[in-house]
């Protein structure tokens, strides 16, 4: 019981600290989302071709909920799988705060991030040449109003939110801000007591050892642990990685599977569940290979 109390008290601390910088990070996010979302996503909606570019490279950015802005357009058929794909294999999620919350090197972090893009973008285009070549790429028409009643959103009503001010704005932004502020440091916390106590238990060279032992399986557990729709896995890996858990290669296929809640979106407001499951599939497939690669190479992030 005594070592347990230990434990807690010793997380309560260890994030109590980083509480200023979420905030601070959360709240510029929110700036971001609230000033420029709808400009982000004329953007994907106009890149054609290019969708996989522009997706991976607006994906990357510190906002939240881009990969559910994403899956909801594929399933308007707004934007292509490609696309979608590469908005999900770039989005950083929480991985972006916590760095920042640790106060890391930038250029650590934005490794990380570049890779992540490289990835999106490559696999996006592949993904929508293949569908091309095999004339899967869709039936060239929206599909939004068919969304839309399977949704009941109500589209055409207007934006209701408009006239409320910069008062209202200003206080959407600090409570979101709050709310994932609060979300992610109960995460961070949960996650450093569960490692905190298995350091105790087992001892950190062994738990180090029998992850380092065995890169191939952390990789595939990772990428696992990233598909996750929940915050609480990009944190877990991240965090994981800093303390020297993670290599990068299995950091790497984590953060890639992790595409905040995107998937799950995808599976509220897409119809076809074997195309779900087919996207969901090749996430995965293509994180694990590029954590296997990063892993074989050696490859420092």
């Amino acid at each position: 019981m005594e070592l347990i109390v230990h434990v807690l008290e010793h997380s309560f601390w260890d994030t109590l600290e980083l509480v200023p910088f979420l905030l601070v990070t959360y709240l510029a996010m929110e700036a971001i989302e609230h000033s420029a979302g709808a400009r982000v996503q004329a953007a994907v909606e106009r890149s054609g071709k290019a969708g996989p570019v522009v997706g991976a490279v607006l994906g990357a950015l510190p906002q939240c909920g881009f990969s559910a802005m994403a899956a909801t357009l594929y399933a308007g058929r707004v934007v292509t799988a490609g696309t979608l794909v590469a908005v999900i294999l770039s989005t950083s999620d929480e991985m972006v705060p916590v760095f920042l919350a640790h106060q890391e090197p930038l250029t650590r972090m934005l490794s990380i991030v570049g890779a992540k893009v490289a990835a999106g973008i490559v696999v996006g285009l592949l993904v929508d040449v293949a569908l091309r070549l095999w004339h899967r790429g869709g039936d060239g028409h929206l599909h939004i109003h068919e969304l839309c009643e399977r949704e009941h959103c109500h589209c055409d009503d207007g934006d209701h939110d408009h006239g409320h001010g910069h008062g209202h704005g200003r206080w959407a932004i600090l409570r979101s801000a709050l709310v994932h502020t609060v979300q992610v440091t109960f995460f961070i916390y949960v996650v450093t007591f569960v490692f905190g106590l298995l350091i105790e238990l087992v001892g950190q060279d062994a738990l180090g050892a029998l992850l380092a032992n065995h890169p191939v399986r952390a990789t595939f557990l990772a990428a696992l642990v990233g598909l996750i729709p929940n915050c609480g896995a990009s944190v877990a890996i991240t965090e994981l990685y800093l303390d020297g858990v993670l290599s990068a290669g299995p950091m790497l296929a984590g953060l890639l599977a992790s595409g905040g809640v995107g998937l799950l979106v995808l599976w509220r407001t897409n119809a076809d569940a074997r195309q779900n499951a087919a996207i969901t599939a090749f996430v995965y497939v293509v994180a694990v290979v590029i954590g296997l690669v990063a892993g074989a190479s050696g490859i420092l992030l």
